[in-house]
């Protein structure tokens, strides 16, 4: 696969002069850019939905959820499994996010361990995964390697 040819490595050419943006020219595009977020993912209603319904019938089962992702995707992860516990009042071990590289790659980039098949397994075989747990991969090229 010619991951080059993927939107999320591309440059986006209503972005491309961000430095010479008056502050307003430069919110505006941004703003502009956001919005595109919520039409994806109305797009993708009937898919969420259908995890919604895997996942909590996991969770009536006693699962976990594991977010897995490399770079910002698995800090957003981590971050939404974090978040769970003070929104939700779910307990820290229920949802948990997994990012590539370990935890430090929170901080600092990790190269190359987005590339690793193995590195993603061991990561599920630590947290002793069941048949009642759920993974979701987050990707935002929406791209998965198995």
């Amino acid at each position: 696969m010619d991951l080059s040819r993927l939107t999320t490595e591309m440059r986006n050419d209503k972005t491309m002069n961000l430095d010479t943006m008056s502050v307003h020219e430069f919110a505006t595009v941004m703003n502009q850019e956001d919005k595109s977020v919520a039409v994806s993912v109305s797009k993708a209603l009937p898919q969420i939905e259908r995890a919604i319904l895997v996942i909590t019938t996991h969770f009536n089962e006693g699962g976990r959820l594991f977010y897995m992702g490399a770079g910002t995707s698995g800090r957003l992860g981590v971050l939404d499994a974090a978040e769970c516990v003070p929104t939700f009042g779910t307990e820290p071990e229920m949802v948990q996010g997994l990012i590539a590289g370990g935890m430090s790659a929170m901080t600092l980039a990790v190269e190359g361990a987005e590339d690793s098949a193995q590195l993603g397994a061991d990561d599920l075989k630590d947290h002793h995964l069941t048949a009642k747990d759920t993974v979701v991969g987050i990707a935002a090229s929406g791209v998965h390697r198995m």
